[in-house]
């Protein structure tokens, strides 16, 4: 199947999950995910209507920003960032999904500050307690966001998690349950009602995610077809 058959796919899967959760699929944001996947790819997504696109590497991100690979869709960074490359991403992205540290909202703050910009954001949440993973623990998350909404140049726009990799379809619904309590619940407390992004849910997943209240997926494999990870990163 094309890519652009893949997104109708996923669309129909999204907009099935939706229903039966009384959802209006029209709430929730497709972001595919093009790691891997060349400039050539990702203008075929945008061609086909993807919503986003959302990149894991800095590095590939640029050059593919140079090869005009993203024009005509938002642009996001969904990956694990380092501090030392914050600079290169602020302002060239419309929102960093993955921002996981006090550290890294200082950074981004000061290199917006720098470009004279307000760089959205979401606050990654790291649900099941992984050390490999980065975020904030549920219960640093309050103060994360008092932290964040400190910040002149930032503005938080909702949640981001990763959860642990299933060993049984259904096995995160959990997760996806409990960080949907901590959007609602933050949302409401802390940012007045302005945040809009609760992206949870992948290729594996995302249906359960949706059911769970996910507004927005991060899907890759199931549009763009499977990875090739003997390719240098």
């Amino acid at each position: 199947m094309s890519i652009a058959e893949n997104i109708q796919e996923v669309r129909t899967r999204i907009a099935a999950a939706a229903q039966a959760a009384g959802r209006d699929p029209r709430e929730i944001t497709l972001c595919g995910a093009s790691k891997m996947n060349d400039a050539a790819a990702c203008r075929e997504a945008v061609a086909a209507g993807i919503d986003v696109l959302g990149e894991n590497r800095v590095q590939e991100l640029l050059a593919k920003y140079d090869q005009h690979a993203y024009d005509g869709a938002p642009l996001h960074f969904i990956g694990h960032l380092q501090r030392n490359k914050v600079r290169q991403i602020v302002g060239k992205v419309d929102l960093i999904q993955s921002v996981g540290s006090l550290e890294l909202l200082d950074e981004i703050e000061k290199c917006a500050e720098k470009n004279n910009l307000r760089q959205d954001i979401l606050l990654e949440v790291n649900i099941g307690g992984e050390e490999s993973k980065s975020g904030f623990a549920p219960g640093e998350l309050e103060a994360a966001g008092q932290a964040a909404a400190q910040r002149e140049h930032l503005r938080v726009l909702g949640l981001m998690t990763i959860p642990p990799v299933e060993a049984a379809p259904g096995e995160n619904v959990p997760y996806f349950e409990k960080v949907r309590s901590l959007y609602v619940d933050m949302n409401t407390k802390m940012f007045h009602n302005g945040f809009k992004y609760l992206s949870m849910g992948m290729s594996g997943d995302f249906e359960e995610a949706v059911r769970a209240g996910a507004t927005m997926v991060r899907v890759g494999t199931a549009i763009f077809g499977a990875r090739d990870y003997t390719q240098k990163k």
